[in-house]
């Protein structure tokens, strides 16, 4: 029985060190699996104050993470199953939503620094045209929520007004991945002497920081950073990052933010299938990626979901530091459009205000840029390139 006991624990040893191996080798990514599989988003009944909601997590065993007002949850950590299924059944208790891991929709390539180029996709929606006319996007608000934004760059740095870091507040929102800041600089890269120039070189960019060095973070985060870009009053909200994963709460989330004035413009996806989320939404503008012959590019998620086309194939930006690196993916494509709406949100709303506010809705602004698009593909609407190539010059026509 000794002998036999020896042996069993002798194997059970050699389990354990080999699952210490596996761990090392996957290093972060098992630390957030792991994580992922914990945290939970609790929503609540709106009459449950939080005093009450506190009491239901901690009889439950959660430890709460963080709360997000905009959709009246908490996130928590929850140590089984069990505890998740208890406390469904308390009165107050509405849902329990996955904590899903969110990505950056490119890949990093970093490239030298020239003199001031104007990248071809800036050239393609004809942003250029527009600004003689002194519309440079300024002072419209632009959240860019991703990994955050260089706070060094010479590209940006007189644009960035602000910022929040919602993975850890008490730290910085810099980009530490590079994949925000490429994002940033074709929205709104400034038309100097140097590097690049984005759609709306004037605008007012802010740097809402959701996702790791490593280009990926919690769903929870993400729905903070729309918090905060609601809070503070943006105008617009590019989201050059997603999930597979249709969680409600990000839903109730981008919901709550497009009843609040704020357009929300998203990557369509890099799955060469189905949009993701939160591009699918109806809030949200989703965005394909076309490349330099306008065509839609192999990678690019396609659906009825889809509502413009964008450049997104080799496109050249702004990147961590005082780099520039030319990326693709639908996080490029996205961008091109949230500047257009941006410059469109600088012009008088005239015949598109079809509820007579005076002010422009993010419906209204959707409908201009996809009424000024130019067609590509089937006539009309398909689901490669939904109304067509957005072009910013058009939609600030009268």
């Amino acid at each position: 029985m000794e002998d036999k006991n020896t042996k069993m624990n002798s194997k059970k040893s050699l389990i354990a060190s080999g699952l210490v191996s596996l761990a090392l080798l996957a290093g972060v990514a098992l630390v957030m699996a792991k994580d992922s599989s914990q945290r939970k988003i609790v929503v609540f009944d709106p009459t449950l104050n939080e005093a009450a909601r506190d009491e239901l997590l901690a009889a439950h065993g959660a430890v709460k993470v963080k709360d997000l007002s905009l959709i009246n949850a908490s996130v928590v950590l929850l140590p089984s199953k069990v505890n998740e299924n208890a406390l469904l059944q308390r009165p107050g208790v509405l849902r329990v939503d996955e904590d899903v891991t969110v990505y950056a929709l490119a890949k990093p390539a970093p490239a030298p620094q020239p003199s001031q180029v104007m990248p071809w996709g800036i050239d393609r929606v004809d942003a250029e045209m527009v600004w003689p006319s002194d519309n440079n996007a300024d002072p419209v608000r632009v959240a860019v929520v991703d990994t955050g934004i260089s706070a060094s760059h010479p590209d940006l740095v007189d644009n960035i007004k602000g910022g929040h870091n919602a993975i850890n507040p008490a730290k910085s929102w810099n980009d530490d991945n590079g994949h925000g800041s490429h994002v940033a600089g074709t929205v709104g890269a400034l038309n100097n002497a140097v590097g690049v120039v984005g759609v709306g070189p004037l605008v007012d960019l802010y740097a809402v920081k959701v996702l790791n060095r490593n280009g990926s973070g919690f769903l929870s985060d993400v729905i903070e950073g729309i918090q905060w870009s609601v809070a503070n009053g943006m105008q617009v909200v590019n989201m050059s990052l997603g999930t597979s994963s249709d969680v409600q709460s990000m839903h109730d989330a981008v919901a709550a933010a497009y009843n609040a004035g704020v357009v929300v413009v998203a990557a369509a996806g890099n799955s060469g299938d189905a949009v993701g989320y939160p591009a699918a939404y109806p809030e949200v503008i989703a965005v394909s990626a076309t490349d330099s012959s306008d065509n839609l590019a192999s990678f690019s998620s396609r659906g009825p979901e889809v509502d413009l086309a964008a450049p997104g194939v080799s496109v050249y930006s702004t990147y961590k530091g005082t780099g520039y690196a030319t990326l693709s993916g639908t996080s490029m494509a996205a961008p091109h459009v949230t500047g257009s709406a941006a410059l469109v949100l600088n012009t008088p709303v005239g015949a598109y205000d079809a509820n007579g506010n005076g002010v422009w809705d993010p419906s209204e602004v959707q409908q201009k840029l996809q009424d000024r698009a130019v067609d590509l593909g089937d006539l009309g609407y398909d689901n490669l390139y939904g109304w067509g190539l957005v072009n910013a010059y058009n939609a600030v026509q009268p």
